[in-house]
């Protein structure tokens, strides 16, 4: 989350905590019928979200921006089109002015041309569930299946469409450059993009 100290952030910042007591857990209603897993879905989460801000009179002005766009091929063998995409949001205090920057990363793989939507689905998702520091229940570290799913269909990267697998990518917290290959691992284990060093201290907390 960006902040200055060049202008004042008092007023969305209390109404901030006001919309974080509101959406402090997400229930979890979707379900992965073929890894029979659940998971609080894009959609819970972002009505859950929406409805607070407009409660507590804060505007969302999200804009993406498309990290990279590779070819890669799945464990049958077929071509497949992984981005990963950045999702940018201001939230706007329409009383006061005041504004507050958020951003989340996001994965997203299809064969066809959905491969940028799930992405960005997936980025505004997350954006939200860290500014507003939502539980889901969900422990990454618990989950054995997708582990077990992602050691045996991690895909092989291809010729990269736009920039390289590593043009722009940079941790969340510190702005560290880092390559595909970290941000691939941070993705799956933190569902966001770390350095090593940020990634160390999560892990300890």
């Amino acid at each position: 989350m960006e902040t200055t100290t060049e202008r004042p952030v008092k007023k969305i910042t209390g109404k901030m905590v006001k919309v974080m007591e509101e959406v402090s857990h997400i229930q979890k209603n979707g379900t992965n019928d073929f890894h029979k897993y659940q998971y609080a879905t894009a959609a819970d989460v972002l009505e859950k979200v929406n409805e607070a801000l407009c409660k507590n009179k804060v505007c969302s002005v999200a804009k993406a921006e498309l990290i990279s766009l590779e070819h890669v091929v799945n464990a049958k063998g077929n071509q497949e089109h992984l981005a990963t995409v950045q999702m940018n949001i201001r939230l706007i205090d329409s009383e006061s002015g005041e504004y507050l920057d958020i951003a989340g990363l996001g994965n997203g793989q299809d064969s066809g041309d959905k491969a940028v939507m799930k992405a960005e689905t997936a980025s505004i998702k997350y954006a939200y569930m860290m500014a507003f520091n939502i539980s889901t229940g969900d422990d990454p570290e618990a989950d054995i299946k997708t582990d077990q799913f992602a050691a045996a269909e991690t895909p092989k990267p291809r010729p990269v469409v736009r920039g390289s697998s590593t043009s722009g990518i940079v941790c969340v917290d510190c702005g560290k450059p880092i390559t595909s290959k970290v941000q691939d691992f941070s993705l799956k284990r933190f569902g966001t993009c770390l350095c090593m060093d940020c990634q160390k201290k999560h892990q300890a907390v």
